[in-house]
């Protein structure tokens, strides 16, 4: 059986990890498309992390970083990205609800 003092600890333990978890990935701010294409336009060289998913139809995915923040979307049709924006492919993002 564990002591109150052991389950503290415990609980503790588990904290600390939640709360580095939530350090390594940074906030994520979820955005509408226009606000994305936006947020693009402001940055010099933007660069965009993009995937296609879906289960029984296709989004399109897209994160961005601006200003220490990640910003992200979903659309269900693929953004026109202007050329200066390098884009790199992911077979999936995944982002918390």
């Amino acid at each position: 059986m564990v002591n109150g003092a052991q389950a503290g600890a415990v609980a503790a333990v588990a904290e600390a990890s939640i709360a580095e978890a939530i350090k390594a990935s940074g906030a994520i701010v979820s955005v509408e498309p226009a606000a994305f294409e936006t947020i693009l336009k402001k940055a010099e060289a933007p660069l965009v992390v993009h995937a296609r998913g879906g289960v029984f139809t296709t989004k399109y995915h897209y994160l961005t970083a601006y200003k220490g923040l990640i910003f992200y979307t979903r659309t269900p049709t693929p953004l026109l990205l202007s050329p200066q924006v390098e884009l790199i492919h992911a077979r999936k993002i995944w982002v918390p609800d």
